[in-house]
């Protein structure tokens, strides 16, 4: 195994998205929901505001995976999240990813993938399992 790689190693990011951050994940993803796009939807939604769309803030996992832990090469074979908190256009997440397990037999670690807002309410949880590349 890569010598980097311990159960509990950690990494974080943070990351505030705007509404032109918001507006150009809905033109790619296709997905226009009036609640990320439309304040006034928004307002008298059950978030009472326009919120960010849950995917954007979990693909802060994707970089944290591919840059720093594991690190570049790293391939995800699967994610799974829970959204727990909406994330309002403007706050700030944390997104971190942490090893807690790697296999004896084959080159995979599983990652526990989460992040927190600016009064550190967990927003989203989940798990991630990775190959990484030169075990």
């Amino acid at each position: 195994m890569n010598k980097k790689i311990y159960i509990g190693n950690t990494a974080s990011i943070s990351k505030i998205f705007t509404e032109q951050d918001v507006e150009k994940f809905a033109a790619l993803s296709e997905d226009r929901n009036p609640v990320h796009l439309d304040a006034e939807f928004a307002k008298n939604s059950i978030f009472k505001q326009r919120i960010v769309h849950g995917m954007l803030s979990a693909s802060l996992f994707s970089g944290l995976l591919g840059e720093q832990l594991p690190g570049q090469g790293t391939i995800y074979l699967g994610q799974n999240l829970k959204f727990t908190a909406p994330v309002p256009i403007g706050e700030e997440i944390t997104a971190t990813v942490e090893i807690i397990d790697i296999r004896a037999d084959k080159p995979i670690v599983t990652l526990r993938t989460y992040c927190k807002d600016s009064k550190d309410n967990l927003v989203i949880d989940g798990e991630a399992v990775v190959l990484i590349p030169n075990p």
